[in-house]
């Protein structure tokens, strides 16, 4: 009988979980609006606003008023605009921005960059956080409802497994930032 190392097995390859999209834009009104309408143009999806926690006197912000919009991609999407949002960083990614549980935060200072969004006067141009979690099959145990249980210390994914997931998937550079 012939077994299997745990390389091997399906329950060990890494996949994307989600592709959370952030812009935070610090007041709210018409600046909302416009960051609404880049990610809607972004994504193809209605994106959610988020409030300010407690009013900041020195910069305008009230408690309760929404300061940014978010966008959360899950399934086979991802893929497509992983690598678009990749090619707008020049497929390089620094290695601090990798964490030890295999997920992945970067910034693109101007939405332009992304192919496939032209430039539009009325929007204007605005800076975008994206964050990349990835996850092997079997991570549900950790968010289900009824009987939820901790993901094994040997599942989890580490900060190899990650760089070379997209060093293989999306041909990405990983530069070492001092």
């Amino acid at each position: 009988m012939m077994s299997k190392t745990v390389q091997e097995t399906r329950m060990r390859s890494v996949r994307v979980g989600k592709v959370v999209l952030n812009i935070g834009v610090g007041k709210s009104g018409e600046a909302i609006e416009r960051a609404k309408k880049v990610l809607e143009l972004l994504t193809g999806q209605k994106p959610s606003q988020r409030r300010a926690r407690k009013s900041i006197r020195e910069f305008g912000v009230h408690k309760g008023e929404p300061i940014g919009v978010v966008v959360t991609l899950r399934g086979e999407r991802t893929t497509d605009l992983i690598s678009r949002l990749l090619v707008a960083r020049e497929k390089k990614i620094p290695q601090s921005s990798f964490d030890e549980r295999g997920s992945v935060s970067f910034g693109i200072k101007e939405h332009i960059e992304i192919p496939g969004t032209k430039y539009d006067p009325a929007l204007g141009i605005l800076g975008i956080n994206v964050s990349i979690l990835l996850e092997r099959p079997g991570y549900r145990v950790a968010r289900r409802l009824r009987r939820s249980s901790r993901v094994g210390k040997e599942h989890v994914i580490k900060r190899e497994e990650a760089i070379s997931y997209f060093q293989s998937h999306f041909g990405t550079v990983v530069v070492m930032v001092e």
